[in-house]
């Protein structure tokens, strides 16, 4: 992998307040090894590559919609690696085909193994097992945070991010808000918008970064993966307004409570506040056949 020769656009969002808030478009990277994604493999990949493992292969952990798992199978059909993921919901064995997140990592040559959720819960012990079975695999945590992940979200803040009060992303197992935290301004406060209920989050982000300069803010509407009717309309009048997509997930959840905040006064005056688009648009399919089946309203999606 290497640094891609691409600038990344930050968009300003108008506010009829005295407070300026941009988007950081990371979703634009790539096409298919999205946002944060992006960054939370390098450098887990380049140190595999360093290795030069003769046959070299890549396994990880997520659910049936993961972007994790999307990105992972993109990389390694990118990287000639094979890849395997450990799937949550052994229920999905027989009808992975009718997933378009696991349609789509299939497409790129990613083998599953489906296992119940109690066996996931345990991956420390999934972990061990498939050390020894596959010694000389790069075995990669769920949603790829760890130390190298931390390492890489350093590339999301530059010269054009410095100006900033504050710096804002969605947070699901972590390893982004802590990038963010641990390569940040001494004047920037990192806000994380906590998309799963985890009591255990400020801990581990907080060992991850080791500095004190972040708040994680409650976003998941009472559970990961949880997608009520006013998210959709959020997202898809965020984009009829500034033209933008958002994914149900972690980037709408976190605008919406971004423009809560602000609604709130929780911002002072003058202050610059940037987001991250972090990605994961792949699951607005998914999302969306289950919306269907619910009758409920539907993402919008942006005309190409």
């Amino acid at each position: 992998m290497t640094i891609p020769e691409i600038s990344i656009p930050i968009t300003e969002i108008p506010l009829e307040k005295n407070i300026k808030l941009f988007i950081k478009r990371e979703d634009l990277i790539h096409a298919e090894i999205s946002g944060n994604k992006f960054w939370k493999l390098f450098y887990n990949i380049h140190r595999y590559q360093q290795q030069e493992p003769k046959k070299p292969f890549i396994i990880t952990f997520g659910g049936a919609f993961s972007n994790h798992i999307a990105a992972v199978s993109a990389l390694g059909k990118d990287q000639g690696i094979k890849t395997l993921g450990i799937i949550r919901g052994d229920e999905l064995q027989d009808r992975w085909q009718d997933n378009p997140t696991l349609a789509f990592a299939h497409s790129n040559g990613m083998a599953f193994r489906f296992v119940t959720r109690a066996e996931y819960r345990n991956r420390e012990s999934l972990t061990e097992n498939l050390h020894k079975e596959f010694p000389d695999a790069s075995i990669i945590p769920e949603g790829g945070t760890n130390i190298l992940a931390v390492k890489g979200i350093q590339h999301m803040l530059n010269e054009g991010t410095k100006s900033f009060d504050y710096l804002c992303t969605a947070v699901g197992t972590g390893g982004t808000v802590a990038g963010i935290s641990k390569f940040a301004e001494e004047h920037q406060q990192v806000l994380g918008f906590k998309a799963v209920n985890d009591p255990t989050l400020e801990d581990e982000v907080f060992k991850l970064s080791e500095r004190k300069n972040f708040k994680l803010i409650e976003a998941h509407d009472g559970s990961y993966g949880k997608i009520t009717d006013e998210n959709v309309r959020f997202i898809n009048n965020f984009l009829e307004y500034y033209g933008i997509q958002l994914e149900p997930l972690y980037t709408g959840k976190m605008m919406r409570n971004i423009f809560r905040l602000i609604e709130d006064g929780f911002f002072p005056e003058n202050t610059r506040i940037l987001a991250f688009h972090t990605g994961g648009l792949q699951g607005i399919p998914g999302a969306n056949r289950m919306l269907e089946e619910q009758n409920r309203p539907l993402i919008k999606l942006m005309k190409s």
